[in-house]
């Protein structure tokens, strides 16, 4: 599980940002703190592996704890989560190790997108001693695409699961704009072909999926989806 802590001083909005955690499967909420000085004992004694950050306080701001993390030499990654969109604070987020900058008001597909990518991320460097190119491009800027909407209540429907779900739609992503078959997606993300090509083939109903057929020479002509 993934240890997260949210750092947000408005209650209603650090409430939300909670249940929007609590959906995602894989994250756990350690603490909920409504400022800098707070945040910094947690994240003494929690050591959390992220923390989803508001920019503006009382007293400092969101930016000030990322440069403090950064001088103890912590390691954690932070979220902006913010209504400031002002270009120096937004470079400067990076700067200093933001991974993903959300602007108030957003989409709870946009949070989940921003979770799914970390939390992609970080399993691809567990037990790896080294990265490809092609691994490390998918989560910097270039790597960035294009993330179906996903059904919230999926896992309600017999026979499907969430958290497979969830990886379809990663390992769609990670296909970019490029036409794909369930082979090379059961490939990517380690289930069977029979488990992809159902989940694929869902999407394909949901009209979030095109599926054309590919004649070769030989055998049976494969199916090959793309994002609608």
């Amino acid at each position: 599980m993934i240890k997260a802590i949210i750092v947000e001083d408005d209650p209603m909005v650090r409430e939300i940002n909670e249940k929007f955690l609590n959906k995602i499967e894989g994250f756990a909420l350690y603490g909920s703190v409504n400022s800098i000085e707070k945040a910094k004992g947690v994240i003494l004694s929690i050591k959390p592996d992220l923390i989803l950050l508001d920019v503006f306080f009382p007293q400092g701001k969101g930016i000030d704890l990322l440069k403090w993390i950064r001088v103890e030499n912590i390691k954690c990654d932070a979220i902006l989560i913010t209504a400031d969109r002002n270009t120096e604070t937004v470079e400067e987020a990076f700067r200093y190790g933001a991974v993903d900058y959300l602007v108030k008001p957003f989409m709870f597909t946009r949070f989940k997108e921003a979770m799914l990518q970390f939390k992609s991320r970080k399993d691809s460097f567990k037990n790896t001693d080294s990265m490809e190119q092609e691994i490390i491009d998918k989560y910097t800027i270039k790597g960035k695409k294009h993330v179906i909407e996903y059904n919230e209540t999926i896992g309600d429907i017999k026979g499907f699961n969430q958290y497979t779900y969830e990886k379809v739609l990663v390992g769609i992503a990670d296909m970019k704009d490029n036409a794909f078959t369930s082979e090379q997606i059961a490939r990517n993300i380690g289930v069977s072909r029979i488990t992809a090509r159902r989940y694929l083939d869902y999407l394909e109903k949901e009209e979030k999926l095109v599926v054309d057929m590919e004649y070769g020479k030989v055998g049976r002509p494969k199916n090959k989806y793309r994002i609608k």
